[in-house]
């Protein structure tokens, strides 16, 4: 990341309450796998496996996109994915298709787009009984390679010719140790950094959320899975305000997903050594308190409680920093 000027930044004050965002809500949540291959028509089956976290009890609720990192499976944030649905969002985990040949993300970026535009007809009939999606309120989150696809999507990126912003639009953006490339010079293409401050053209808050080992190696025949100039810290430079980043300092780029993700797959990354839920309710948790921020839950109160006192998280969070205005 290019070296940036501190910069000064709004007080917030911090809740008097202390937020619950880090525990499960108190909703029962459904986990509901869609194939795409089975799902008899009308309506329309979605254009890849979802998997759906969402609350059982009757309701209206945002929508909340997740889209997984490089050669990983949607099922592997199973647990990240029930945390944020408890309080009271529908989550849907799109799968894309896997290899270990990464030469650009179009076909995912333009996968994402269509599952995006599969909401409004398609979500309605696999969800339970009595809930309801308000795509009125839509976010879109992506880890890893998924940040990238994500912030790609939202600057418009698509390749596809039935844009998600025709009918529409994403209300919060969250990147969840993003991961843009393996070098300042070797960017997946799309490249959409551009190392100038504020540069991305997105008119939603967002949040970053790094990992303060993402950037190390695991051992000397790997790179570092979250490479410096490319990482969450580049991202969060050129989000505009409103904005925010938040570094889980003990724990690495892969230390969210269930535990019954392979060791073949999170051995590739530096890990934290203390236990793995301590980080998915944390990175839950700041999904929960963004979210309920940004798509008008709850007053925000619980997003200005862990920028007062980060030390409300299960573990440490440093730096914290956002960009209000």
């Amino acid at each position: 990341m290019a070296s940036a000027p501190v910069q000064a930044m709004a007080a917030l004050e911090p809740a008097a309450a202390v937020t619950s965002v880090f525990q499960p809500g108190k909703l029962p949540v459904e986990v509901i796998s869609v194939d795409h291959d089975t799902l008899p028509t009308p309506p329309p089956p979605p254009p890849l496996p979802v998997l759906i976290a969402a609350p059982k009890d009757a309701g209206t609720y945002p929508v909340a996109i997740l889209l997984h990192g490089f050669f990983l499976q949607n099922r592997f944030y199973e647990q990240l994915l029930k945390h944020v649905a408890s309080f009271g969002f529908v989550m849907v985990a799109p799968q894309f298709h896997t290899s270990l040949i990464s030469n650009s993300d179009a076909d995912d970026i333009d996968a994402a787009a269509k599952v995006t535009n599969w909401l409004p007809e398609g979500l309605p009939s696999v969800l339970p009984v009595g809930v309801e999606a308000d795509l009125s309120r839509l976010a879109l989150a992506g880890h890893s390679r998924g940040g990238h696809t994500a912030f790609s999507l939202a600057l418009g990126r698509a390749t596809t010719t039935t844009t998600t912003t025709a009918t529409l639009n994403f209300s919060a953006l969250i990147g969840i140790d993003p991961v843009a490339g393996t070098g300042r010079s070797s960017q997946l293409p799309p490249a959409i950094l551009t190392y100038e401050p504020s540069s991305f053209a997105l008119a939603s808050p967002v949040m970053v959320v790094g990992t303060g080992l993402g950037g190390d190696r695991e051992n000397a025949l790997f790179p570092p899975c979250a490479p410096p100039e490319v990482n969450h810290a580049e991202f969060y430079y050129e989000c505009k305000p409103p904005c925010y980043h938040l570094v889980v300092r003990d724990y690495g780029h892969l230390d969210m997903l269930d535990d019954d993700a392979p060791k073949l797959v999170t051995c590739l990354c530096k890990e934290g050594n203390s236990c793995k839920d301590v980080m998915r309710r944390t990175v839950a948790g700041i999904m929960v308190a963004f979210l309920r921020s940004a798509l008008g839950e709850g007053g925000g109160e619980d997003l200005k409680a862990v920028l007062g006192d980060p030390g409300l998280a299960p573990t440490t969070l440093d730096p914290v920093e956002y960009r209000l205005a």
